[in-house]
């Protein structure tokens, strides 16, 4: 008999999925959040006497134990137990110190892995799965989702299973699942799902545009952060507000009936999984969580309770435009107007109310950061701007 303890999102659904392709009713699926692993695997390990229980290969995906159920697990494997932890975040990897630990966050080409992958080449190692396109096909539509790859090869079909799979109970996502790669040559949605996927599509658009207005800027210590409240749909939404506000480092997302936090950066240089990690919780270097404890409620929640939300930059101007020599005017809160403007192809300058400041920026880009990070400020009307130049003209006249 095979006992399975994954996770509860796509990539450790796609694990007990495999896993029942492999091995059917032999394999005991237990799906866990990244809090509940350890109390079952401290429960395994209390039988761990048992007998029967030693006849059990206990498989671990997607997950991390803690350092007491590590030792524990290292004693059952010494005394003849079997057990196998698969994971491929990088903050697991001290599990390849232990004969059972089997973490990698890369393959040898440069592609990310996922739980999924990882068992999944596992089993087909071991002669444990019958390979099949249909299979393969799933598991790396799960791979690219969980990787955010799909977004980079413009995937949509694998965005999709994940939207399927949040529309569903995991019961039923799994019983389908399975029933399906059982059968088909290739892994297809039916007429059916395409139409709900579709309309999913339209709904998530709403609920970005709605969540979009309610963002709020701070720093948190030398990160600048947006900060949203939201219950729904994180992966999307991340993605969208980071590559809409490139100037944030990440977004933070902050689900207060789960007491959760989720952390999205779409910059190379920016690792969330460390900013989690200060909160005891992990992740990928884009894509991270943690649960919500006292020191990031002050941060993120109670410390931004009062700063309103950003405003979003003018779309539909015809004359204050970005990255134009002439100059780019933006207001913030503080009622200020900030221009921004070449004085030759290499150099821009920042002046703060008729006033330039010392430092001046090799690009639109830097200066345009600047300004919004340290001054919180959007790019102003069309109105304003030619108001603005207009003061400029006459207090040109009058010296």
């Amino acid at each position: 008999m095979y006992k399975l303890f994954t996770h509860n999102d796509l990539d450790g659904v796609g694990c007990g999925i495999v896993a029942k392709l492999a091995f059917g009713d032999q394999v005991d699926v237990r799906y866990n959040s990244v809090m509940g692993l350890d109390f079952q695997i401290e429960k395994f390990l209390e039988r761990k006497n048992d007998n029967k229980q030693k006849e059990d290969f206990l498989i671990i995906t997607d997950l991390s134990i803690n350092e007491k159920n590590a030792e524990g697990l290292n004693e059952y494997v010494a005394e003849g137990g079997m057990a196998k932890l698969i994971d491929h975040h990088k903050t697991a990897l001290h599990f390849n110190d232990y004969s059972w630990g089997l973490v990698k966050v890369e393959y040898d080409n440069g592609r990310l892995t996922s739980a999924t992958s990882l068992l999944y080449d596992y089993l087909v190692e071991h002669d444990l799965i019958q390979p099949s396109a249909a299979v393969e096909e799933f598991v790396e539509l799960v791979r690219q989702y969980d990787t955010w790859e799909w977004e980079k090869y413009d995937n949509i079909k694998a965005k999709h299973l994940n939207d399927l799979f949040f529309m569903v109970s995991i019961d039923e996502f799994e019983e389908k699942m399975v029933s399906r790669l059982l059968e088909a040559e290739h892994f297809e949605y039916d007429e059916f799902e395409q139409k709900l996927l579709n309309m999913e599509e339209e709904k998530i658009e709403r609920y970005i545009r709605r969540k979009r207005r309610e963002m709020v800027q701070t720093f948190v210590g030398e990160y600048c952060t947006g900060i949203v409240h939201a219950e729904s749909y994180h992966s999307e939404l991340g993605s969208e507000l980071g590559k809409e506000n490139s100037h944030l480092d990440y977004i933070t997302i902050l689900n207060m009936g789960g007491k959760k936090i989720s952390f999205r950066t779409v910059h190379d240089d920016i690792d969330v999984s460390a900013v989690a990690g200060r909160f005891g919780g992990g992740g990928h270097a884009k894509a991270a969580g943690c649960s919500m404890n006292e020191e990031s409620y002050e941060l993120y929640v109670k410390a931004a309770f009062t700063i309103e939300p950003m405003r979003q930059d003018a779309f539909k101007n015809q004359y204050n435009l970005k990255n134009i020599p002439q100059g780019s005017l933006y207001e913030n809160r503080n009622e200020d107007q900030i221009f921004i403007y070449s004085k030759n192809e290499s150099e821009w300058i920042v002046e703060l109310n008729g006033e330039p400041l010392t430092e001046t920026f090799t690009s639109f880009e830097t200066a345009e950061r600047y300004v919004k990070r340290i001054h919180s400020a959007w790019l102003a009307r069309d109105e304003h701007y030619v108001e603005f130049l207009k003061d400029v003209v006459i207090n040109i006249k009058c010296i």
